[in-house]
């Protein structure tokens, strides 16, 4: 393990955050808000630290293997969320310093589970680097960094496999830098236009900026405690439809843009995410149709809560605690089943339910005909064994620490639906759950204990698991390459 490289890179990624803080402060110097002392100090703070770890520790060898590269973005997202909750607890806007890792976790995971219990109260300075933390999370802290400043050799890749989401990550493009830039442009490309169909709804710039940025990283934080209940319905139809779009691999849009269209239609991935959103709003709708007057207005909840959850967005447009149990229990479904791989959305990936379901029906096929020979496609290309093999270790894995996780917070005092809800909900990054921390809940009257757990929940379902399991490990920092 090269740990001068480790820490040298991560000193440089939070010099880089202290630049972002930059876009905080200037709002809260706009605004006049006394915030921006505390965003202020936060930058030195980071400024400070980065110095150091980057000066002081110069590493001999720069190339970066598998190993560094899944420590690296563990303890990059560790360290950024450390230092990202200091501007709420130094202002007092989140006393409690672990409150304030929560909502940071929860920001930059793009997770949308929210302590605070009136968002109309903080500074506008804040509420815009709370939402700001889902746009950088949304496509990754370290894809931002290699699309803007060079990697020290093109095995940046391993950085990129260990944090983009899904079970197989490549190169769009021969190079890695390359490949970030693409993926940033139509990224931010898609932002802007979000923002601008946003003002034409009567935003200002700032609400469209925050609530874009939460869209893109499908994140979920807002400005409004009801979130965006009180908005109306263009402005939830405009929500909708980018949520779905952003829960969509980005490969598609490059291939859009290559004018590669039959690869586009061919996408299996992207058809079955369709048919589960289609089958999902239509069947919600008609469960939910006698609670609203009229039908336009049943399927504009249904279609938003759908996508804010397959989405794991957060956002929420009605209270779905109040729905039928059929409704309930088809949302607490798609929270597990997630987004595309290789878009900024959480949750299992529609890739990996796929494989699972093929993996699942050629063994049922085997245990009638133990000599066939059946190869598992998808996308049109055949599915190595070791490919299947893996994402049968991460399902186990996936389900195990929930497990777990859900058995180390039983002492709460809440009943069993907030409890199994408030772990998926936030391992799969979605935010809300059911029970007490339904969209008109919250999380804050979880114990210190249980927060930074749901936390690390959090992290471990962003990175897909196995970076922070690396960096948990004691042998993986004392073993030699």
């Amino acid at each position: 393990m090269n740990q001068k490289m480790i820490f040298h890179i991560c000193g440089q990624m939070l010099l880089i955050e202290a630049v972002l803080l930059l876009l905080p402060l200037i709002t809260a110097l706009i605004y006049g808000e006394s915030c921006a002392l505390s965003i202020l100090t936060a930058m030195l703070i980071a400024v400070g630290v980065g110095t150091l770890m980057t000066v002081l520790i110069k590493p001999k060898e720069t190339v970066i293997y598998s190993r560094e590269g899944f420590v690296i973005t563990a303890l990059t997202w560790l360290l950024w969320s450390l230092v990202g909750a200091l501007p709420f607890v130094i202002s007092g806007e989140i006393p409690s310093y672990v409150d304030a890792f929560f909502e940071t976790v929860s920001g930059f995971t793009t997770t949308g589970a929210s302590i605070l219990t009136n968002v109309e109260e903080m500074s506008n300075g804040l509420l815009f680097w709370r939402s700001f933390t889902h746009w950088v999370g949304g496509m990754g802290i370290l894809v931002m960094v290699m699309a803007v400043l060079p990697m020290t050799t093109d095995r940046s890749i391993h950085i990129m496999r260990a944090e983009m989401p899904g079970p197989i990550v490549g190169k769009l493009v021969p190079r890695v830098r390359q490949t970030a830039k693409i993926l940033y442009i139509i990224y931010i490309g898609l932002t802007l236009f979000e923002i601008i169909m946003l003002l034409f709804g009567g935003m200002n710039l700032f609400e469209a900026c925050v609530h874009a940025f939460g869209t893109a990283g499908t994140g979920g934080f807002g400005i409004r405690s009801d979130s965006i209940a009180s908005y109306s319905p263009y402005i939830q139809w405009v929500m909708t439809a980018f949520m779905a779009v952003f829960a969509v691999n980005f490969n598609i849009y490059y291939l859009m843009l290559m004018r590669r269209f039959r690869a586009v239609v061919s996408s299996e991935e992207l058809w079955t995410y369709i048919a589960i959103v289609l089958i999902s709003v239509a069947a919600i709708a008609v469960n939910i149709r006698p609670l609203y007057e009229s039908i336009g207005e049943t399927v504009r909840y249904a279609a938003f809560q759908v996508m804010t959850v397959i989405s794991t967005s957060g956002f929420a447009t009605t209270d779905f605690n109040l729905w039928p149990q059929f409704s309930k229990s088809l949302l607490f479904l798609l929270m597990f089943i997630g987004g595309c791989a290789g878009s900024t959305a959480g949750g299992l990936k529609i890739s990996r339910v796929v494989m699972l379901f093929k993996s699942g029906r050629r063994e049922l096929k085997k245990m009638l005909h133990p000599r066939s020979v059946t190869a598992i496609r998808l996308e049109g290309k055949s599915i190595e064994d070791s490919t299947l093999s893996s994402v049968g270790v991460y399902f186990a894995f996936y389900i195990a620490i929930q497990f777990a996780v859900f058995l180390m917070i039983s002492f709460e005092p809440y009943d069993f639906e907030t409890k199994i809800t408030s772990v998926a909900a936030c391992f799969n990054n979605v935010g809300p759950g059911l029970g007490a921390v339904g969209p008109a809940g919250n999380y804050a009257g979880y114990t210190a204990f249980s927060k930074i757990l749901l936390s690390l929940s959090m992290l471990f379902g962003r990175l897909e698991i196995y970076p922070i399991i690396f960096l948990l490990s004691p042998s993986m920092w004392l073993k030699k390459r």
